[in-house]
């Protein structure tokens, strides 16, 4: 009896034992959770996130305008290489004539076939050679001019290419400090989201969405649609389509499809799916496109969002645009005042 005390006790000494180690073992989840952020707090969070994938955006138009400006530099030198190459074949060909007409005046004593048959006593021949010596001066000085112009054009082509290799390795040097920047940024905003519980992340969302409807609702509310009809064009119209078959696909910094976009990359798709080439970035979008006034809005116009004309969607009509939001979300629909909006521009006008 006594024995069987003892080894109950053993046991119950070691169950509370091990009990013990285990609440006291760090991250087990009998551990005090961590208490919820404030609706206030969380609201500072969702700023601070918004903050840092706004720059994030920024710094991606910077690096689609510097790749866009690389690769039109880069297009500009091997056309100018190619000019150069014929060039060069142009004026080995001029040397080459100009050297057989040389040598020809040697092989004749220093006197071309015309001169000789001037100094003939034939008067026909005289006055032949007198025609002949004029096409051959007038030929010679074209020759001439020909290979000096030739040889101007070369030495420009060449400046040239040197000029865009420079501003080939600047946009390369803006491009990487902009992909830099925008990692960095991305970082940034992924570690503090990185930070929320599930409930919190749940939260967040659904302020967003309420920040959105308010916007929306006011915009609205404000008339900014009222008499508003016009319709889009053909081009528009195939615009619309094209960025609507979108929805879904993932927003991907620098991408223009076609699995995922950022949103001039949309944008710029889209339009040069409805027949024009528009700018690739939404601040080249917002300074070089024709502007219109919000009561003239029609399908396919682009909104332009932000001071900073950092974020561009386009407008589908019943005051809705579809968009690529921003890195973890897709290609979606929403209210098109959901946002400040700086203006609107026209690919078609």
């Amino acid at each position: 009896m006594n024995r069987r005390r003892s080894a109950a006790t053993a046991i119950a000494l070691i169950c509370a034992s091990t009990a013990l180690t285990v609440l006291g073992a760090p991250g087990q989840a009998y551990a005090d959770p961590r208490p919820p952020r404030s609706e206030q707090r969380l609201q500072e969070v969702r700023g601070e996130i918004d903050a840092l994938y706004r720059k994030a955006g920024a710094a991606t138009d910077a690096y689609n305008l510097a790749e866009e400006r690389a690769d039109k530099q880069s297009a500009e030198i091997v056309a100018l290489a190619k000019e150069i190459v014929k060039g060069q074949q142009r004026i080995e060909e001029l040397k080459s004539k100009a050297g057989a007409e040389a040598r020809a005046q040697y092989r004749s004593g220093g006197l071309p076939p015309e001169a000789q048959m001037m100094l003939s006593g034939d008067p026909q021949l005289f006055l032949d050679g007198a025609g002949r010596i004029r096409e051959g001066q007038q030929a010679a000085k074209g020759l001439l001019g020909e290979l000096s112009r030739t040889q101007a054009d070369l030495e420009a082509y060449t400046q040239d290419a040197s000029a865009q290799w420079r501003k080939l390795e600047s946009s390369r040097k803006k491009k990487e400090a902009a992909k830099k920047e925008i990692k960095k940024q991305l970082a940034a905003a992924e570690k503090l989201e990185a930070t929320l519980e599930k409930e919190e992340r749940e939260r967040l969302l659904k302020m967003e969405q309420d920040a959105a409807y308010e916007a929306q609702t006011a915009w609205l509310d404000s008339g900014a649609l009222k008499d508003i009809g016009g319709k889009a064009t053909k081009g528009g119209e195939a615009a619309v389509a094209y960025a609507t078959a979108q929805i879904g696909k993932p927003y991907v910094w620098g991408a223009e499809g076609p699995g995922s976009f950022d949103c001039s990359g949309l944008t710029s798709q889209a339009w040069l799916a409805g027949g024009r080439g528009i700018p690739r970035t939404s601040q080249e979008q917002w300074k070089q496109l024709p502007r219109v006034a919000m009561k003239d809005i029609r399908p396919g116009d682009l909104i332009v969002y932000f001071d900073d004309a950092s974020h561009i969607g386009m407008y589908v009509g019943d005051g809705a645009m579809v968009h690529a939001p921003r890195p973890g979300r897709d290609v979606t629909i929403a209210g098109a005042g959901s946002m400040p909006i700086l203006g609107v521009v026209r690919p078609d006008k």
